[in-house]
């Protein structure tokens, strides 16, 4: 088993899910607001923008209670 592999998956799991929750202000009829977009562009970059096990940690990080803690999972 890959493990590198294993945390790009699970970084892409929880991106789309974050997007997912945000797709409803794509709408037409919907203004998305500008740091929507930014936080949005972001998130589909992280694969392309992280491209080491280190950086994979770091965007994996979580707190005692398992919330992930980096601020690029964070709505503004």
């Amino acid at each position: 088993i890959d493990l590198v592999a294993m945390k790009l998956a699970d970084i892409r799991k929880y991106r789309n899910r974050k997007l997912i929750e945000t797709d409803y202000l794509a709408n037409s009829d919907v203004t998305m607001p500008d740091n929507i977009k930014t936080w949005r562009q972001s998130l589909r970059d992280l694969p392309a923008n992280h491209t080491d096990e280190a950086a994979y940690d770091a965007l994996l990080a979580r707190d005692s209670d398992g919330n992930l803690t980096n601020s690029v999972w964070s709505k503004p």
